[in-house]
């Protein structure tokens, strides 16, 4: 965590926080049945433990950070599923700490660090919301990313400047 002096307790909690946030908030996005919702957090815990591997030091901090907090895909832990109350709450949640670890970045990260975070995350909800198709029949068929999760990953590219 070589980078977690640059930032006060408060703003590396939202850096670190925000990825399993953003797994919760693209899998609400499209109301599903338990085995895909399961699917689409299974999709975003290896892509948050992916980021251990970034070319960059600070998504490899926060992905270590994270999976230690949450446990390691690779070892068969799962990141526990919580599926919100209303999730368009959650989703106006998640973008509004996106808009402020934006803030938080272009204030004590350089422009490579604070990119290649911004573009994590958007991948962590691009993994989400393609890992399972929505409808169809037995398995077949159906959107494998809606409406509903596209304009969410749009949401949060913009509001990271992605």
């Amino acid at each position: 965590m070589t980078d977690q002096p640059r930032y006060t307790d408060q703003d590396w909690g939202l850096l670190v926080g925000l990825p399993q946030a953003v797994v919760g908030a693209a899998s609400a996005a499209q109301p599903d049945g338990s085995r895909r919702t399961l699917a689409e957090y299974q999709a975003g815990h290896d892509a948050i433990a992916a980021g251990r591997e970034s070319g960059n030091p600070l998504v490899q901090a926060v992905a270590a950070e994270v999976v230690a907090r949450t446990g390691d895909p690779e070892q068969g832990e799962e990141l526990p599923v919580v599926q919100p109350a209303d999730p368009h709450a959650a989703m106006q949640d998640v973008l509004s700490r996106a808009a402020r670890a934006r803030e938080v970045l272009g204030a004590a990260a350089d422009g490579a660090d604070a990119a290649a975070y911004r573009h994590w995350l958007v991948g962590v909800a691009e993994s989400v919301v393609g890992a399972a198709p929505t409808g169809g029949l037995l398995g077949f068929g159906g959107d494998q990313v809606t409406p509903a999760e596209q304009q969410f990953v749009a949401q949060l590219r913009t509001v990271l400047q992605d």
